[in-house]
């Protein structure tokens, strides 16, 4: 990803979680009753919740830049990583492969964005 983006979103999720907050990842309420085991396991792991996070504010950056009409692609290929995110259920090893893969996908995306001269 391109440095400057990448700070940004570094900086950005740094800021938006308060020291002593209680876990929350930015894409589900770690709080809720009826967590899938996906989610509980990503509540329950800080490197998996900030992993949450980093994917969660770059899909979030790179939706705003895309044009409307190809942000449908964008949450299409969001809701299948999801699906492959839930069927690791709470095998750490295989959400941390899900959301690598995912960050690849869309640093991917971002770096093949059309660009004004």
């Amino acid at each position: 990803m391109r440095p400057v983006i990448a700070a940004m979103i570094l900086t950005f999720a740094a800021s938006s979680i308060p020291a002593g907050a209680p876990a929350v990842a930015a894409s589900f309420d770690c709080d809720r009753k009826d967590l899938a085991a996906d989610e509980q396991a990503i509540c329950d792991n800080r490197a998996l919740n900030d992993l949450d996070v980093k994917m969660a504010t770059s899909f979030e950056l790179i939706a705003g830049l895309l044009a409307m009409g190809n942000r449908g692609e964008l949450q299409d290929q969001q809701s299948a990583w999801l699906k492959k995110r839930q069927a690791c259920e709470g095998d750490t090893t295989c959400l941390r492969n899900a959301y690598d893969e995912r960050m690849k996908q869309l640093e991917n995306t971002y770096n093949n964005l059309d660009r004004p001269l």
